[in-house]
């Protein structure tokens, strides 16, 4: 049985195919990590999201912002947007099950030491906290009152965690960090703007694995989110998104060895 862990797919689910099948994935014996995104963008994410429900045991996801975006226009009063191209799945016969899903997936996964989340995690993170702060987050999503609770959340403030916090600026901060985070401050205050590589960070910002402070440095994180990442040169840090739906390439790594497999899309 081997692991695999996979990068932004955002609806592409005919390069999704042609990945597993380049791989010899086993549906019968073999795993996949999703890393976030696995919806939007792209022109099939009903049969995208479909797919990875079906998969049961032998997949588990994490919410990204793109998964989360499609929770705030199911269950919140977010509208979707010209560039959004999820409408398959809110109209699908099966849209309570799929949403019902999503609800239920994680922001962050530990696995055998490792950590993977969808955009990163602030430097000043232990990984007690992390897992602490997305459990909380995790358990508002699951609630009857999830569409309030995701009304309350988008909002780029507060840039800067603190435990003096209330408990949903302390959410809004978790959410934005483990999904959105490119930029930040040795303190952990957020930057949007930039989206560039890693090298063309705003004025007083590094990329978050860039931190000298950084509380977690030996331990493997794999993430999505950042798809003009390159060279980053980087022990333990794994970013997979290589830009699938923006016509880059759709990346995997086997986690036991470490070994990429990629498709041009």
């Amino acid at each position: 049985m081997s692991d695999y862990l996979i990068g932004d797919i955002q609806g592409c689910y005919d390069a999704l195919q042609i990945l597993l099948k380049k791989s010899h994935f086993s549906l019968d014996k073999d795993r996949l990590f999703f890393l976030g995104d696995v919806v939007n963008r792209g022109n099939k994410s009903l049969e995208t999201l479909r797919f990875i429900k079906n998969l049961g045991d032998n997949a588990k996801m994490l919410l990204g912002n793109h998964d989360f975006h499609l929770l705030a226009c199911a269950l919140g009063s977010k509208i979707p947007s010209n560039k959004d191209t999820f409408s398959d799945i809110l109209n699908a016969k099966d849209t309570q099950d799929l949403i019902n899903f999503l609800q239920k997936q994680p922001l962050v996964i530990e696995h055998q030491g490792a950590l993977l989340v969808h955009a990163g995690v602030p430097p000043i993170w232990d990984k007690t906290t992390l897992l602490t702060q997305a459990a909380t987050v995790e358990k508002h999503l699951k609630s009857h009152q999830a569409g309030d609770f995701i009304n309350t959340m988008y909002g780029d403030h507060p840039h800067t965690w603190s435990e003096d916090l209330n408990a949903m600026d302390k959410c809004r901060y978790t959410i934005n960090a483990c999904m959105r985070m490119r930029f930040c401050k040795a303190d952990g205050t957020l930057e949007f703007q930039g989206k560039m590589n890693h090298d063309t960070a705003p004025e007083g910002f590094k990329a978050w694995f860039l931190q000298d402070n950084r509380t977690l440095k030996n331990t493997d994180i794999f993430f999505g989110h950042w798809s003009t990442l390159s060279n980053i040169g980087q022990p333990h840090i794994y970013p997979m998104d290589k830009g699938c739906a923006w016509g880059g390439a759709l990346n995997m790594i086997r986690f036991e060895d470490k070994r990429i497999f990629s498709i041009d899309c």
